[in-house]
């Protein structure tokens, strides 16, 4: 039983502790903000914790032969402001009720004082079991601190843990945590929302290191480091300058948040800026300069901890003692790894900072490169200079290193990575961790264009065949494939230098050929792709590709088949380096028909030729056989369909339009059907129904209320008056099982149609949190087409919910009717095409009228 008005000081206690850590917390932080330094801050909130904790251990009467620990971060002394508290509760035996008791007693009173506590209870015994299997168990307790109890009880546990520790098989561990956390940060530092804590080039990156240290008694810190001659006291500097920069972030993250995140999210970067002294400059926001620097330091990081693991691997393992391997002059390979003979061999051979990466191509041994060659490579990297860069051996050396079988891409990260080719290419060095601040990309300029060059690589590989079956045929069947990579390399490295980064770049690309001595028509295929990198994306999403005009105005364009195949896959390397979330298979399609029909065209066809519609009719009916459909069928249903339904749908879907309507040409009631699309990341939405005015409203607004977003509509009026209508939609959050929504999607489209919910425009929905950092102003153009009977609607906006209903309300208003539109749903922005007519039009101040209302609508 407690004693009589023990629970009563507990609470006095506890809310004496509670105002403690509140004033406390609100000194450190007044402090910091007049004196921002790390130490204080990060000790501080350790050394408050520490006293807290210290008191409710007392007030709780915990037992004397416990020991209360703190652990992880916690345990060397660096609590970030909002970060959790991790203590371990050491027991020489194994909990009884009432321990049980008081313990759960006083992890609810740290939790009601503001504390989030991890919290472990454990004998020494289970200690060594538990960090005998899980690594980061044994990595939390290798931090461990006594706040309180025996030190006999805390010197035999951390006497019996190092014991068990085996420092092989930790490095070994660790070195594994890294590789499976940068997968999952897609092996970049550079992505556009950096975890300032867990992504590559981030702290846990440092924090590596001082665990592999401490499990091999080397000790805590940088300069026993150097005392060890692990690393020079020249990178003891940069990982404390760096670490420090880190933990600043990481400190006004946590401020300004008001919790616990570590994420560079885009709704911080411009505060966080802002008070870590950072402001715009040279046309770039204070965000852009900032995050620069922080993508320079997660550099560094990087860098820095890929020389320690490897001389920690020297140290550590037991293959320390094999013998090096002569490969020449300069290298020698030793333990798998490309080793410089002697320290000055780039300083006496400047042409071996290229060579090295060649013989890493060259030799699938290697798995890498010592930190001796690494430390050089980053030192000499100066030597490359207008002399270097003008030599033909090297000029020689660096086409060489885009033609080899293996290796490029890594070869090329590796030199990105250590500064060798921005010395090389000084136009990269403008887009060296740039910023994207735009909807698409999620990488910064010269990690997109790398992510390109990695793309298209895989088309030459037999492992990725099955994903590009396509794209590697035509890989395969290009002669000389390897100008795509130098077109990668150069397609956006004109970007930030305001104008058109594509003719910009044209410029630098021109300059490389002719320097590389390119032969003419090499050098304009490599000069052409850069200019119209953005050509084909362009027609295939904002143009309708079912248009014979607009296939031979790209044919026109792209001259050849060889300009054409190469357009198509540098187009499709270059979407799906963007991010993962802006490629899909609807993309793939576009382009694929877009391809198809160019290649019949330049090979001879008509226009509509090269669009297949007898093909496509042909193919449709094969298909409607294969389904046990009777011949000639479906003459009824498509007498009423013209020729501009065929050529803008697929075999596929004319054939899935006719199996559901052949039956009924002309139902009194609307017709919904929805399947999924091959690639399974989409739904296909057919609605026949009589057209009335606003029935592209309704069905715009319907499917916005199911939560969808439309990615492609193809609006079609029949023969007969009626509405033929495909949508794709897909869900903007991603996390839709779609197969399981399709009845719904069609019970609830077509109740709507028949029973309209008013009239009342829907709540605009929740805007995605990146689309309030990228402000886009609107664009509306209105237009005549050639004949001057129609008019072309193209906008340009930031997407949102209900942007297509808020569209069609406007034009319905105005009497102007929809005959066909071309939706394109780019990333987070839309590029969408209205062919209408009526609504007067014709008037000017009519068109500016419906000119100014539109682009209204469409600001956020």
């Amino acid at each position: 039983m407690s004693a009589p008005g023990l629970d009563a000081k507990i609470a006095s206690s506890v809310a004496t502790c509670r105002e403690t850590l509140n004033k406390g917390f609100e000194r450190l932080v007044h402090a910091y903000h007049e004196k921002p330094l790390t130490g204080p801050m990060l000790k501080g909130r350790a050394e408050l914790v520490d006293g807290v904790l210290q008191t409710l251990w007392q007030s709780f009467g915990m037992p004397a032969s416990a020991v209360l620990m703190a652990a992880g971060g916690y345990g060397r002394n660096e609590l970030y402001p909002h970060s959790d508290v991790d203590i371990l509760i050491l027991l020489p035996e194994e909990e009884d009720l009432e321990l049980r008791g008081k313990i759960s007693g006083l992890i609810t009173a740290l939790w009601d004082i503001g504390l989030e506590i991890g919290h472990s209870v454990r004998t020494v015994e289970e200690c060594i079991e538990e960090s005998a299997q899980d690594i980061t168990v044994q990595t939390n307790m290798l931090e461990s601190r006594r706040l309180a109890g025996p030190v006999a009880l805390y010197d035999h546990f951390r006497s019996v843990l190092l014991a068990n520790l085996s420092v092989p098989r930790f490095f070994k561990a660790k070195r594994a945590e890294q590789e499976q956390r940068y997968a999952r940060y897609e092996d970049t530092p550079y992505s556009l929302e950096p975890n300032s804590k867990e992504s590559p080039g981030g702290l846990r990156d440092l924090q590596m290191l001082v665990w592999i240290s401490i499990a091999a008694g080397l000790g805590h810190g940088w300069r026993e480091l150097v005392r060890h001659k692990l690393i020079n006291p020249g990178e003891a500097r940069e990982l404390r300058e760096v670490e420090r920069f880190l933990q600043h972030v990481r400190i006004r993250l946590h401020l300004l948040a008001g919790r616990r995140e570590d994420r560079l999210l885009f709704d911080y970067q411009e505060s966080l800026a802002a008070a870590l002294g950072y402001s715009a400059q040279a046309g770039k926001r204070a965000s852009e300069v900032f995050m620069q620097q922080y993508y320079i330091n997660a550099k560094k990081v990087t860098q820095l901890n890929t020389v320690l693991l490897l001389n920690f691997a020297e140290e550590f393992l037991d293959d320390r003692q094999l013998p090096a391997v002569v490969i020449d002059d300069d290298f020698q390979a030793v333990r798998e790894l490309l080793d410089i003979r002697h320290d000055r061999v780039f300083a006496e051979n400047p042409s071996s900072l290229l060579r090295c990466f060649l013989v890493m191509q060259q030799r699938s041994e290697l798995k890498g490169m010592t930190a001796r060659t690494l430390r050089a490579l980053w030192q000499n990297r100066n030597r490359i200079n207008a002399e270097f860069r003008a030599n033909p051996e090297n000029r020689a050396l660096f086409v060489e290193l885009l033609q080899q079988r293996r290796g490029i891409v890594s070869e090329f990260r590796r030199m990105n990575q250590y500064g060798i080719l921005s010395r090389y290419l000084p136009p990269w060095n403008k887009i060296l961790c740039q910023m994207q601040h735009d909807l698409f990309h999620v990488y910064t300029v010269d990690q997109h264009s790398l992510m390109v060059l990695r793309n298209l690589r895989r088309f030459t590989m037999a492992e990725h065949a099955h994903e590009y079956p396509l794209m590697t045929r035509l890989m395969f069947g290009m002669d000389r494939h390897w100008l795509l990579y130098v077109a990668a390399l150069f397609h956006d490295i004109a970007k930030g230098r305001g104008g058109d980064h594509s003719r910009l770049g044209m410029i630098d690309a021109q300059q490389f050929c002719v320097n590389h001595e390119f032969d003419r028509e090499d050098s304009d295929l490599v000069v052409w792709l850069v200019g119209q990198h953005l050509t084909m994306s362009h027609v295939a999403q904002k143009q309708d590709i079912g248009d014979p005009e607009v296939i031979s105005r790209f044919a026109a364009v792209v001259v050849d088949e060889r300009h054409l195949t190469a357009l198509y896959l540098l187009s499709h390397a270059d979407i799906r380096g963007t991010s993962p979330k802006v490629w899909n298979g609807w993309k793939a399609k576009l382009l694929e028909d877009l391809f198809h029909a160019t290649r019949r065209l330049l090979r001879g066809a008509t226009p509509q030729q090269a669009l297949g519609v007898d093909d496509r009719v042909d193919e449709a009916r094969r298909q409607l056989r294969y389904h046990g459909l009777r011949a000639d069928i479906e003459k009824p249903f498509w007498k009423n369909l013209d020729q501009l339904y065929f050529l803008r749908h697929s075999p596929d879907e004319i054939a899935w339009h006719t199996r559901q309507l052949y039956h009924r040409p002309d139902p009194p009631a609307p017709v919904v059907k929805a399947r999924l699309v091959e690639s399974g990341d989409a739904i296909q939405v057919m609605v026949y129904t009589p057209d009335v005015p606003d029935l592209f409203k309704r069905i715009c607004g319907s499917i916005a209320r199911l939560g969808f977003t439309i990615l492609d509509a193809k609006i079609h009026t029949t023969r007969h008056g009626y509405a033929l209508d495909s949508f794709m939609v897909q869900n903007p959050e991603d996390a839709t099982h779609y197969r399981d929504v399709i009845s719904l999607i069609e019970h609830e489209l077509a109740d709507r149609l028949v029973n309209p919910r008013g009239t009342e425009r829907p709540s605009a929905g929740r805007l995605s949190r990146k689309l309030r950092h990228f402000p886009i102003t609107p664009r509306v153009d209105i237009r005549a087409d050639e004949g001057g009977r129609n008019f072309i609607i193209s906008i340009s906006a930031v997407d949102r919910p209900y942007l297509l209903y808020d569209v069609a309300e406007l034009l319905g208003a105005h009497g102007i009717s929809l005959h066909s539109a071309k939706i394109a749903t780019l990333g987070e922005r839309v590029e969408d095409t209205f062919l209408v007519s009526g609504g007067g039009l014709s008037t000017d101040s009519i068109v500016l009228k419906v000119k100014q209302q539109l682009q209204e609508k469409l600001q956020l």
